[in-house]
């Protein structure tokens, strides 16, 4: 299982000088991968292209670009874009993002997002392999080809927790990203269904991409008011409350990673027994970041 660090752009990472010196010294670390999250502040494509310049070993991904406001030979032309960046280090994963954004912040329609998924994915895998595409569906309608010479294709992950976004994303994607999702609902729901919609489509097995909070502290309970208060809001999105119900989790401080050493381990090692393919691992604002980063370096080096 490879061990990745994800930042989502804020403090001293919220400047392009911050977020360089940030990826270095994650690569530096030795962790396989940096993983960015898609937010309000620096643009996550633009972000890892430069990354990619001003590293040369660690794996980069995004952990996720919405699809809703880019068009996806607009996201296979950035994504190939960054692979040539990064000299094929890029992973792109999208999602649907939620309607609260999509409509409420950005004006646009969220009706019927599956169907908006399958469309985009046909267009977009075989665009990101610089192939022309032909395509007339009920939303996109193509007839267009994208040429990057320095890139051949991306592997794609799509954040997909319900059981048709499951099925597309083992049928046309690489695998699945996940957010708010607990060890249990990834082994009994998630990891089976993606599995099994990549086997019938004659796939790989896919990626399994899970994300999940970090923070080493000394008392999970002394810290489990600021958790719950800082997580609540993923609790009311209806995608990550019905992931919450599955794994029976009052809100998403109940399965954090979160604790001591001890707490911690016990977490990594149950996730890559399940079949978590890539931990993308976000650190939380208790405790002490570097600590639990270097932590989860020892975490690495006791793997290798």
């Amino acid at each position: 299982m490879k061990i990745g660090i994800n930042t989502a752009g804020i403090g001293p990472e919220g400047t392009i000088d911050g977020m360089i010196e940030q990826a270095k010294k994650i690569e530096q670390m030795g962790f396989d991968t940096l993983w960015i999250a898609s937010m309000f502040g620096l643009d996550a494509m633009m972000s890892m292209a430069l990354i990619g310049r001003e590293t040369s070993r660690i794996k980069l991904g995004t952990a996720v670009v919405p699809t809703y406001p880019r068009h996806p030979l607009t996201m296979a032309q950035e994504a190939a874009t960054v692979q040539a960046a990064s000299k094929g280090r890029f992973t792109l994963g999208i999602g649907l993002s939620h309607q609260p954004v999509i409509e409420g912040a950005m004006g646009m329609s969220y009706d019927r997002p599956a169907r908006h998924m399958r469309e985009y994915l046909q267009i977009l895998m075989p665009a990101l392999r610089n192939e022309k595409v032909q395509f007339a569906g009920e939303l996109y309608k193509t007839n267009a080809m994208i040429t990057v010479a320095e890139s051949k294709g991306a592997s794609v992950v799509v954040a997909a927790l319900g059981d048709v976004m499951l099925k597309l994303a083992g049928t046309y994607a690489d695998g699945t990203i996940t957010w708010m999702t607990g060890p249990k609902t990834l082994e009994t729901h998630i990891i089976p269904k993606i599995s099994k919609a990549a086997k019938e489509a004659g796939k790989p097995a896919p990626r399994i991409v899970a994300g999940m909070p970090f923070a080493l502290v000394a008392d999970k309970d002394a810290v489990r008011d600021r958790l719950e208060r800082g997580l609540k809001m993923y609790g009311t999105l209806k995608s990550y409350r019905a992931m919450l119900d599955l794994e029976g989790a009052a809100g998403p401080a109940d399965f954090a990673c979160v604790g001591s050493e001890k707490d911690i381990s016990a977490a990594i090692r149950r996730l890559r027994d399940i079949g978590v393919t890539d931990l993308n691992c976000t650190l939380l604002g208790v405790g002490d970041r570097d600590l639990t980063m270097q932590f989860l370096q020892s975490e690495l080096k006791a793997r290798a």
